[in-house]
């Protein structure tokens, strides 16, 4: 997946095999104990953060259906600029 197909934050969606949907609020995100990383880092909608455990690291490909698109605008058209930037030089 490229980088500007990443959905922005705020989007909802249902990820596959998923009862509940996701808000997600974070996007290319590192799993802590495992150090891999993942395209976004959502909760659950609509109560949103519960505290530990209640936060969920997820790719692209596991989104089986979306609800809502999130805000974008120039300054997220600026972020996602420099973020193909950044993984174009890795």
């Amino acid at each position: 997946m490229e980088i500007k197909d990443l959905l922005p934050i705020g989007s909802v969606v249902l990820l596959e095999g998923g009862k509940k949907r996701v808000m997600i609020y974070g996007v290319r995100q590192i799993e802590q104990e495992t150090q891999e990383e993942y395209d976004y880092i959502g909760v659950v909608y609509p109560e949103g953060n519960m505290g530990q455990g209640s936060q969920f690291v997820f790719n692209h490909d596991k989104i089986q259906e979306v609800f809502f698109k999130g805000y974008e605008d120039e300054e997220r058209q600026d972020f996602i600029q420099r973020l193909s930037d950044y993984y174009a030089q890795k």
